[in-house]
């Protein structure tokens, strides 16, 4: 009968432990996913003020500045985004969504390197819901945004 309680003891103790470990590795992942996420989103006044390292992948976000769209011979597309205070020029070259136009909202991935955005991605936000909030958020504050539903 003794043996029976031991073992008992020591199945509770191992699912203990394995749920322990399973708990403080999706923290664990939650926590780096969630570093991950505030670093990836950028406007740019924030790229401005803290220039993030030519190696660091993150995603920019904005307006595409009026004026500034120039398509050049090759698939290479030269732009400005801008959150109102401050504008970021980008280079990019691949297929432009087809919602992708000036003054239109727009957001890009990539890395920044000699004060130009290198895009991989490009994204056309012409709607508030596909709009990250950061975005939305920012030009806000600069007092850019115009709500499409006013």
């Amino acid at each position: 009968m003794a043996g029976m309680k031991s073992l008992k003891k020591r199945r509770r103790i191992q699912i203990v432990l394995v749920s322990f470990v399973a708990l403080a590795l999706a923290t664990g992942l939650i926590g780096y996913a969630f570093r991950d996420g505030i670093n990836y989103f950028r406007s740019p006044s924030e790229i401005l003020a803290a220039p993030p390292e030519p190696s660091e992948v993150f995603r920019i976000g904005g307006l595409v500045e009026e004026g500034t769209l120039v398509r050049g011979e090759s698939e290479t597309v030269r732009f400005s985004v801008t959150d109102g205070g401050a504008s970021i020029p980008v280079t990019f070259t691949g297929v432009l969504p087809d919602l992708f136009g000036e003054n239109q909202g727009m957001v890009g991935t990539g890395s920044y390197t000699d004060g130009v955005f290198l895009a991989s991605d490009i994204l056309a936000k012409h709607d508030e819901e596909y709009m990250p909030s950061e975005v939305v958020d920012s030009l806000k504050e600069q007092g850019v945004y115009k709500d499409p539903n006013s």
